[in-house]
C-alpha cells in the first residue's frame, strides 16, 4: 500500500527569509509611525525655511480637518447617546414574546452563553458580574454562565463554587471550566476564552444543543451587562438575514467605580467611553472591543480566540473578516455594557493599571502585520473592502499617536527648528491661525462634559459641594492627561513592536 510521503522540510535559508518578511512586517508600523511623527522635525531641517512653511501649512490643515472632525465626533457621540436612551426604556423581553405569539419572529429560541475568564479577580467582583446576568430581564432558563479559571486556581475554584451556589439554581446552567494553560499560548485573555471556547462546544454538543441557537458573550469579569441586553440582542439576532455571520457590540461605559478612582483615570474612561460611542456611529468602523455577543457556532467556524496573542477583541474580529468576508460585519447594540475603570490598591498602583491597559488596547497595533500578510491571499473578498478596512486599523492606530502630538506641538517645532522661519510674518501668522483654530477644536470638550454628566452615576452623597463642582472642570485637563496615559503607552506599544521586545500580558487589578 503506497504510503503519504512527508511534507518537504524547509531549508534553513528559506526558514530564515520567512522569519525575515514575518520581521519586517512587524517592523513596519513602528517604522512609519516615528518616521511620520518625527516629520515636523527633520522636514525643516533638510529643506530649510521652504520645509518649515509646508509643515506650518500642513499643521495649520490639519488644525482645521481637526475641528471638522471634533463636530463631527460630537455629533456621532450625540446620536449614539439618543439611540441608548430610547432602548432603554423599552421592556425587550416583552416584545420578543409578542414576536413569539404573532408567530412572525421566534427570538426566544435563543440562549445566552456568558463566559467570563477569571484570575484573582475578588469575589465580590464577579459576584457583582453574575448577580446582573441573573437579574437581567430574560428567562432563566434561558441563561448560562460559565467561568473560566486556571487548573492551578485554587482560590478561583473556591469563588466559581460559591456563585454556583448562590446563583446556579436561577440559570439554565453553570459550567466551570479549567483552563489547563497549554504549551506555546500566550497567557492572558485570548487563551483564555480559546479553551473555554472549544470547552463549551465540546460539553454543549455532547449535551444536544444546537450551537447556532447558543448566543455566546465574551464577558469581561468586572462587566455588568444592561437589564434588557440579552432580550435586545435575541430579539435584533432573530431579524438578522445574515445573522450567522456577525458579532453583536455593545457600548462600553467605564462607570462602575467612576467616583472611586483618580482624576487622570476618570478622564480616560470618560474619553474611552465617548470614542466607542462615536464609532457606534460609524458602522463601517466599528470592531469587537473587551466584551461581545455572536452564535457559538460562530466562533466554532472562524476557529475561535488566537492563544497566542494578548488583542484578543481585534484579533478574533480579523479571524472572522478573513473567514467570512464580506458577510461578515458588527452590529451595534444600542445599549450599555458596564466596566470598571482600573483601580489598584494605591495611588500609584492605580494610574500605573490605567497606562498598562491602554499599552495593552494598543498593542492592537500586532494587527497591522498579521492583516498584511494575509491581505492579498483572499481574492474571494472585493479587494475595496480589504482596503479600507486595513487603512481604517492602520490609520487609527497611527492617529492615536500623531495627531494629538501634531495638533499640540506641530505649529511650533518649525519656530523652534528653523530660526529663519520664525522671523518671518508667515511663521508667526501660521502659529497664530493654528492655535485659534485648535482653541475651537479643543472647546468641543464642553459637548463631551455634557454627554457624561447625563450618564454618569450620581455622586457620592458625602462629597462635599467643592469636590462636586470640580469633577466639571477635571475634563478640560483631557489634553495633557491624554499625552501621558494615552499618547505615551500607545507610542511605548509601537516601540516594544519595531524593536521586537514582545509585551506581556499584565491583568488590570481589581479591588
Amino acid at each position: 500500500m503506497a504510503t503519504l510521503s512527508a511534507e518537504p522540510q524547509m531549508s534553513a535559508f528559506e526558514q530564515a527569509m520567512r522569519q525575515g518578511r514575518a520581521r519586517l512586517l512587524e517592523m513596519t508600523p513602528g517604522l512609519v509611525t516615528w518616521f511620520v511623527m518625527a516629520s515636523p522635525i527633520w522636514i525643516p531641517l533638510v529643506f530649510l525655511t521652504n520645509g518649515a512653511l509646508f509643515v506650518a501649512s500642513a499643521v495649520l490643515v490639519f488644525d482645521v480637518y481637526w475641528l471638522f472632525r471634533a463636530v463631527t465626533v460630537v455629533t456621532g457621540v450625540y446620536s449614539t447617546f439618543l439611540k441608548m436612551r430610547r432602548d432603554m426604556r423599552k421592556d425587550w423581553l416583552e416584545l420578543c414574546r409578542l414576536d413569539e405569539e404573532a408567530g412572525t419572529f421566534d427570538p426566544l429560541q435563543y440562549i445566552h452563553l456568558s463566559v467570563i475568564p477569571t484570575y484573582t479577580e475578588p469575589y465580590h467582583v464577579l459576584e457583582r458580574t453574575v448577580q446582573a446576568i441573573v437579574d437581567s430581564n430574560y428567562p432563566d432558563h434561558l441563561k448560562m454562565v460559565g467561568i473560566i479559571t486556571r487548573e492551578t486556581d485554587k482560590p478561583g475554584w473556591e469563588n466559581v463554587a460559591r456563585l454556583k451556589e448562590k446563583f446556579g439554581v436561577r440559570l439554565g446552567g453553570f459550567y466551570h471550566i479549567k483552563d489547563p494553560l497549554e504549551p506555546g499560548i500566550v497567557i492572558g485573555k485570548s487563551a483564555a476564552m480559546n479553551w473555554g471556547g472549544r470547552w463549551m462546544v465540546r460539553v454543549l454538543t455532547e449535551e444536544g444543543y444546537d450551537l447556532s441557537k447558543i448566543l455566546i458573550t465574551d464577558l469581561d469579569s468586572d462587566y455588568r451587562v444592561h437589564r434588557e441586553y440579552f432580550g435586545w440582542i435575541s430579539w435584533h439576532h432573530a431579524r438578522q438575514p445574515l445573522r450567522d455571520y456577525l458579532i453583536w457590540q455593545p457600548v462600553p461605559l467605564f462607570h462602575n467605580n467612576i467616583w472611586e478612582v483618580p482624576m487622570a483615570v476618570r478622564i480616560m474612561s470618560a474619553s474611552t467611553s465617548q470614542w466607542q460611542m462615536f464609532l457606534h456611529s460609524r458602522p463601517h468602523r466599528l470592531v469587537a472591543f473587551s466584551s461581545y455577543t455572536c452564535s457559538l457556532d460562530f466562533v466554532h467556524k472562524v476557529g475561535y480566540w488566537d492563544k497566542d496573542v494578548i488583542p484578543e477583541d481585534s484579533r478574533f474580529y480579523w479571524k472572522a473578516f478573513f473567514t467570512f468576508g464580506k458577510r461578515f460585519s458588527v452590529k451595534s447594540v444600542w445599549l450599555p455594557l458596564y466596566g470598571d475603570s482600573p483601580q489598584s490598591r494605591d495611588y500609584a498602583s492605580t494610574h500605573m493599571s490605567q497606562y498598562n491597559q491602554i499599552k495593552r488596547w494598543a498593542w492592537g497595533i500586532t494587527d497591522v502585520p498579521y492583516v498584511l500578510a494575509r491581505l492579498f491571499k483572499h481574492p474571494e473578498i472585493p479587494l475595496w473592502l480589504r482596503i479600507r478596512r486595513f487603512m481604517n486599523l492602520f490609520l487609527n492606530h497611527l492617529n492615536w499617536i500623531f495627531l494629538p502630538l501634531l495638533l499640540l506641538f506641530g505649529a511650533s517645532v518649525p519656530i523652534w527648528v528653523s530660526t529663519d522661519f520664525s522671523l518671518t510674518d508667515i511663521g508667526q501668522t501660521l502659529w497664530t491661525y493654528s492655535g485659534i483654530v485648535l482653541s475651537g477644536a479643543l472647546s468641543t470638550v464642553i459637548f463631551f462634559l455634557y454627554f457624561e454628566i447625563r450618564m454618569l452615576p450620581p455622586k457620592p452623597a458625602n462629597w462635599p459641594l467643592w469636590k462636586k463642582a470640580a469633577i466639571y472642570l477635571e475634563y478640560f485637563a483631557y489634553p495633557m492627561v491624554g499625552l501621558v496615559m494615552s499618547v505615551l503607552p500607545a507610542l511605548e506599544a509601537h516601540t516594544r513592536l519595531l524593536l521586537g521586545r514582545y509585551l506581556e500580558y499584565k491583568i488590570t487589578e481589581k479591588v
